[in-house]
């Protein structure tokens, strides 16, 4: 999935805050409402509804009744396979190129002389698929840091690429980078076009790969100062350790200090060019900069000699080691089912991972056809993290968005911004992290169903009408019927999309 693709969503929200160019177009973040808009009858989450909650960002009008109609096995296999999906809501927009536009092409690009709000300059930082690094030294760090931030939030509202979107936030999470740090300002924007996007659903050797001579890893994790100039400099272990502890084998991965210090010389001479150099962001290896000696990480000999190998070898050792794939298994686990995952399902899908040596669909697939995931004990048991809770509302109600500074503001202070987490660890999984969220969350609930919040709009009427009634909509935030005692309260608040929204119900997935 290119930067461009996503700077060309960003463009649009754009033209969205303007007005003009949207409204000709049509409310690409709104659905037409067409087909079937079946909402979900039983009184407990059933299988689809569990699906919808666990591989989505929350289920969109429409969704139950086709993926009930697909099947859920069918739902599974055509998210896990994003590239085959016709995305056309998401290529609308995308498609609508700049040529539209009377700007000249030279303020389609702003400098970081230029004193103009962000917000008006049609987002053009990530347009260029194709551009070098360097390029992007070229923008304000606030300019990338709103695309970034708008087009992760557009996309998860607006793709039908549901599960890919999901993954995406997965694995930033599990490289995160911090983008205030150093050049990381201007280089994480690369990093997610070329690591995460690139490989969230392919292989995860690839993946790690890909993160380790990231430019913007090599400036977070201080592997760009990783060097060896003689026998008495030791090597930074920054990035080693991270390596072990959070991208691969775990902190109970069964590696030592000796095993941190071998695996940082294998990854000395690794670089990056900063920006009072030529070529700035390119990624170099310096062999007279790495230790070339023989190293034994894990008990495994790597020989001597190997130079810039030395990495490949590393990571053939970590990557599919045995506590690799445990680990990401039970993270994966404690993302879709619970967050204290069942041994049972940890152990299926470790197994595939091991036999598909990394393969990332084979290992999701694995997942979401155990027992524990498709059964009925883990429904509903996980509580949303905040972006998950708004995306979630903005999907359910068919909100049109431009992801505007309001709306952002409203994931700040929920603690749950996009790109915004300072340490390598990445924004937490566990329920209690979030608990002290809910008094934002009830005010952005009441702010979107009295459309408070600027560039997002819900035409309730309209959305009420067409799913059928007030029980039909109930049904169709909550996943299943409402109680009695939910139904009153919905009935009797005086703003029962607001209700909706706040209610415990609707907070978990």
């Amino acid at each position: 999935m290119g930067a461009g693709t996503l700077a060309a969503v960003s463009c649009e929200r754009a033209k969205g805050a303007r007005g003009g160019l949207l409204r000709f177009i049509g409310k690409p973040t709104a659905a037409t409402l067409e087909g079937s808009l079946q909402a979900p009858a039983a009184s407990e989450i059933d299988e689809v509804s569990h699906l919808l909650a666990r591989l989505t960002f929350g289920a969109a009008p429409g969704d139950y009744a086709r993926v009930s109609a697909i099947g859920a096995q069918n739902f599974i296999e055509e998210q896990l396979a994003p590239a085959a999906i016709s995305d056309y809501q998401c290529d609308r927009v995308i498609r609508h190129e700049f040529s539209s536009l009377e700007n000249p092409v030279s303020r389609l690009f702003p400098r970081k002389g230029d004193n103009k709000d962000p917000l008006q300059q049609l987002f053009p930082a990530l347009r260029d698929h194709g551009a070098g690094v360097s390029d992007l030294y070229e923008y304000k760090e606030k300019v990338l840091l709103n695309e970034l931030t708008g087009a992760t939030v557009m996309r998860a509202v607006l793709s039908k690429r549901q599960l890919f979107e999901v993954m995406v936030n997965f694995w930033s999470d599990h490289f995160n980078i911090d983008p205030s740090k150093g050049e990381c300002k201007w280089l994480k924007a690369a990093d997610d076009r070329d690591v995460i996007r690139s490989h969230a659903l392919g292989n995860f050797r690839d993946l790690v790969r890909a993160s380790a001579v990231s430019p913007a890893m090599l400036w977070y994790l201080d592997g760009r100062v990783n060097r060896s100039k003689g026998a008495d400099e030791k090597p930074n272990e920054n990035y080693a350790r991270e390596l072990m502890e959070l991208h691969t084998l775990g902190v109970h991965g069964g590696y030592s200090q000796a095993d941190v210090m071998e695996v940082a010389r294998c990854l000395t001479g690794w670089t990056v060019r900063d920006k009072k150099q030529f070529f700035k962001g390119r990624v170099e290896f310096h062999h007279d900069l790495h230790d070339d000696g023989a190293k034994q990480v894990l008990g495994q000999e790597i020989a001597a000699g190997g130079g810039a190998r030395d990495l490949d070898r590393l990571l053939d050792i970590v990557a599919l080691h045995p506590s690799t794939a445990h680990y990401i298994a039970w993270k994966l686990c404690r993302r879709f089912i619970a967050d204290e995952p069942p041994a049972a399902a940890v152990e299926v899908t470790a197994k595939a991972f091991g036999d598909s040596k990394g393969d990332i669909r084979t290992t999701l697939r694995a997942l979401f056809t155990s027992e524990e995931f498709r059964g009925p004990a883990f429904r509903a048991q996980k509580f949303k993290r905040p972006l998950h809770f708004v995306v979630s509302a903005l999907r359910a109600s068919n909100a049109e968005t431009n992801v505007s500074p309001q709306l952002v503001e409203y994931l700040l202070r929920l603690g749950h911004a996009p790109f915004r987490y300072p340490t390598p660890d990445g924004y937490p999984e566990e329920s209690t992290h979030w608990q002290s969220t809910l008094l934002w969350r009830w005010n952005f609930a009441a702010a979107l169903a009295d459309n408070q919040i600027k560039g997002t709009t819900i035409e309730f009427e309209a959305l009420r009408t067409k799913l059928g009634g007030d029980e039909a909509l109930m049904a169709t935030f909550l996943g299943r019927t409402a109680t009695e005692a939910e139904q009153s309260a919905y009935r009797e608040s005086g703003s029962g999309l607001a209700l909706l929204v706040a209610s415990p119900a609707f907070q978990r997935c």
